[in-house]
């Protein structure tokens, strides 16, 4: 890779990778948050999002340089000092919840494809997470990067094919510009519990070497992050309004085409994007680890990487298939969302803008660093 690549595209595609398995593969947490909506107050909020990532991203991204932090232990005892571990509880929460909908949606995908049985999708989901997690970061950072744009790819494929078949369907959505509830709060609630997904990029932010850099790419990041779910919730039009009860509904959507060589490609792709959310926030888990047994002059064995992987998927496994991933976002997700805010959005745009503002590393001293 190009420094160029890893410093402006890198930090945006790993978080893409990060959050597209949980929400925008599936479909469901479009559904919930945005489509929810109507079609134009959907775009609204999906517009709310961008912004939102785009300005905490900047922020974030500028905060983790000048902190030289870049696992979420050293992140936030740097902003929150001795209350950083309120934020390790909110993360391992929410993290477990993603990895219960990504258990449960793997699980859902492989019975409703092959006619296998559910848990059949939630081992491989497993393995493939488990080695990932086993081969640590330079591994990791090159299958996020490269799996996110084949994702494009085929999600482009994938919009462009359901407006050939269904573009009248999708026009007549927008025209009624349907505009109800509370979209701009939801925008903001959508961002706030994604950005979790940040602490799963700090890894790849060393690349950052100034403060230009930082800002830049932490804007990308925000449009990098919300293409994918703005080309799912258009293709999703093509079947609005009932599209919202289905419980995986880009499947309703892959059938609609009736192509089984793309049901499959996308199919795939799909499962991919369940291992990139899976293995990034598990490899954040891991750093967090890895930099404590250094603190202590050791060091974190790669089994141990493999075996805190299987551990965390197992119990969400089981809440998966306790409660249900309909349910799993509609009542978990936006509950922890307003956690986020609290420990994470609120502290960095003051505190952490503050100290970003009171270091000395001006737009000038940049650029002759960079010279």
């Amino acid at each position: 890779m190009s420094r160029l690549f890893r410093t402006y595209l890198l930090p945006g595609l790993v978080f893409q990778s990060v959050i597209i398995g949980g929400g925008y593969g599936t479909g469901r947490e479009i559904v919930e948050f945005f489509m929810s909506h109507g079609a134009l107050g959907g775009l609204f909020g999906l517009a709310v999002t961008a912004v939102a990532w785009a300005v905490v991203f900047a922020v974030a991204f500028e905060f983790a340089r000048i902190c030289k932090a870049y696992n979420y232990r050293a992140f936030f005892m740097a902003l929150l000092g001795p209350f950083w571990r309120l934020f390790e509880v909110l993360f391992l929460l929410i993290a477990l919840l993603v990895l219960s909908v990504l258990g449960s949606a793997a699980g859902e995908m492989l019975a409703t494809s092959l006619g296998a049985p559910q848990i059949a999708g939630v081992m491989c989901l497993l393995g493939a997470i488990g080695a990932l997690a086993f081969f640590g970061g330079p591994t990791i950072e090159r299958a996020l990067a490269w799996w996110s744009l084949l994702l494009y790819a085929v999600y482009a494929v994938f919009l462009v094919w359901v407006s050939v078949a269904h573009g009248d369907a999708i026009i007549s959505a927008l025209q009624r510009g349907e505009v109800t509830g509370y979209w701009f709060l939801d925008g903001v609630r959508y961002a706030a519990y994604n950005l979790l997904a940040f602490v799963a990029v700090l890894f790849v932010l060393p690349y950052l070497q100034t403060r230009n850099e930082a800002l830049i790419s932490g804007s990308l990041a925000g449009l990098l992050g919300i293409l994918p779910g703005v080309f799912v919730f258009l293709a999703m039009l093509a079947q609005y309004p009932e599209i919202q009860h289905e419980a995986v509904p880009v499947l309703s959507l892959l059938e609609a085409l009736n192509s089984a060589w793309f049901f499959v490609v996308f199919q795939i792709v799909l499962f991919g994007t369940f291992v990139e959310t899976g293995v990034g926030l598990i490899h954040a888990v891991n750093e967090r680890i890895a930099a404590s047994f250094a603190d202590s002059g050791g060091a974190f064995p790669q089994w141990a990487r493999f075996a805190l992987a299987v551990v965390m998927l197992c119990i969400a496994i089981f809440l998966a298939r306790a409660v249900g991933i309909i349910s799993l976002i509609a009542k978990g997700y936006g509950l922890l969302s307003y956690g986020f805010i609290a420990l994470v959005i609120a502290p960095l745009l003051t505190i952490g803008l503050v100290k970003i503002i009171n270091t000395k590393s001006t737009y000038a001293e940049d650029a002759s660093e960079s010279g």
